[in-house]
């Protein structure tokens, strides 16, 4: 990749994805991450007050730039730091007492409403969400809520109800969707890490276009609760941070069941995984995305940055090869899955006339698929399993780009209908969705820039319960790569 000089707005110019940028934008002094954060809470070196007061500060600086956050607890959070302060000085030690971190705005955090990108109003939730109770048995302080689109539909972060949420590499792009708050705060080192949620790619797009780690767990290894079973199976909930150690730590402490979740892997080891070697792995490499009627492939400039990548992954010493999927006709699963799911949380929304006409779209198109036709669709998923599943007879993870394009500039979805919307989704962001019917885990990883500076990312893909061997992996191309030390200049 050849070097170009930054923009006022952009990220670096780079000379290959991944590798350190010939010139760096200016940066503000980096946030602590998360384990970081732990560290020096545990060693005394700083204290709950002062992260949480910065993180608090940073929020309502960037506003006017960004526009993360649609929920703010301000006095509670530092209330709660206060106290996290009084237990570490007694002695008390959990994996985040006293961290602030942040979680999507489709998550219950008590006394706040979770309108999940909607205008309107709602009464504030009773209760945390099973995540959240995790996050404060591990001694966490939310600080807040992050924007995300409309019911998370979209790999954008925009609409009427809290405007656009900005990509913190250059504030005329988004930073994807529908977790695209959470990217962008964790990306922007407003908070060390955040949670966010993933139904079609809505944790690993994000990541992909803010230059972040992003893991889409096994179904069921997070809870989704008070959901079931949340947009017919499709999403999970899932951490970003800036790197494998951190968005590791994320995991362990929110992972597990509530007694009410259906799905209940066994547990795993995130954060051990982070810090074991993974041995020589046979890696396939996938261009060719499912069949989504669209001709969609990788743009240029992502096609160079996953194939360094993959180069690499072979000079680490994996075996990489290129190879297909067979995915079949997996959209014919996703489609009423997603559409279903959909039309139930919109059924939810007080005043349905405040909803953007494309979600009153979704939801009359997920009434008419609901019943019969997503039961098959769902019944279908375990031909899918041994079909797809087959790949890994061969190979042990599999290599795509996330997205097929760069983010987009903010607005570029405007005044499009429902359909042009799907369709120019689908072009964009082509790869993720179908680790979603399957329940199965996924790891995006920074893949660099293109040459105007802005991230682009790829996806380690792995069968059932597999995200240890994907997070040692990430984990050795980070010790490699190193892409933590490239900030954004906002």
């Amino acid at each position: 990749m050849s070097s170009a000089e930054p923009t006022e707005q952009t990220g670096p110019a780079v000379r290959e994805p991944g590798r350190a940028p010939r010139t760096a934008a200016p940066a503000a002094p980096p946030l602590p991450g998360l384990a970081e954060s732990a560290r020096g809470l545990a060693d005394a070196t700083t204290t709950s007050t002062a992260l949480v007061a910065d993180a608090l500060a940073r929020i309502e600086a960037t506003r006017p730039t960004l526009n993360a956050f649609r929920h703010l607890r301000t006095e509670a959070a530092l209330a709660e730091a206060a106290e996290a302060d009084r237990r570490l000085a007694a002695g008390e030690r959990l994996p985040l007492l006293g961290v602030p971190v942040a979680v999507k705005d489709d998550t219950d955090v008590a006394g706040l409403p979770t309108h999940f990108g909607c205008d309107g109003e709602l009464p504030p939730a009773v209760s945390d969400s099973e995540a959240v109770r995790r996050l404060r048995a591990a001694g966490a302080v939310v600080v807040g809520k992050t924007n995300s689109c409309e019911l998370g539909q979209w790999p954008f972060t925009e609409g009427p109800a809290f405007g656009a949420t900005r990509n913190p590499w250059n504030t005329a792009h988004t930073p994807g969707g529908s977790s695209g708050g959470s990217a962008a705060a964790v990306a922007a080192g407003l908070v060390p890490a955040a949670l966010g949620s993933d139904g079609a790619g809505s944790v690993r797009i994000p990541a992909a276009w803010t230059h972040l780690v992003g893991i889409k767990p096994q179904r069921g290894r997070i809870s989704v609760h008070p959901h079931s079973d949340a947009f017919q199976g499709l999403t999970v909930n899932g951490p970003l941070a800036r790197t494998v150690a951190d968005a590791a730590l994320l995991l362990d402490a929110v992972a597990g069941a509530h007694p009410e979740d259906f799905h209940r892997p066994p547990a795993v080891r995130a954060a051990d995984a982070a810090r074991r070697d993974p041995g020589r792995l046979r890696i396939a490499l996938a261009w060719r995305p499912p069949l989504t009627l669209t001709g969609a492939g990788p743009d240029p400039e992502v096609r160079r940055a996953v194939a360094a990548l993959a180069e690499t992954l072979a000079r680490l010493g994996h075996h990489v090869e290129e190879a297909r999927p067979r995915y079949g006709l997996i959209g014919l699963a996703f489609v009423p899955r997603a559409t279903v799911g959909i039309a139930e949380f919109a059924a939810r929304h007080p005043e349905p006339a405040l909803l953007d006409p494309r979600t009153r779209s979704a939801l009359r198109t997920g009434t008419r698929l609901g019943g019969r036709v997503v039961r098959a669709a769902r019944a279908r998923e375990v031909r899918q399993h041994r079909r797809i599943g087959a790949l890994f007879d061969s190979y042990d993870v599999l290599l795509t780009p996330t997205t097929a394009a760069p983010p987009p500039r903010i607005g570029t979805f405007d005044r499009l209908g429902a359909w042009r919307t799907d369709v120019t989704m689908a072009a964009a962001c082509p790869y993720a969705w179908p680790w979603n019917v399957l329940g199965w885990p996924g790891v995006n990883v920074p893949a660099g820039f293109t040459r105007s500076g802005l991230p682009v990312g790829a996806q380690l893909l792995g069968p059932s319960r597999s995200e240890e061997r994907l997070i040692a992996l990430a984990a050795q191309l980070e010790d490699d790569l190193r892409w933590y030390e490239h900030r954004p200049p906002v």
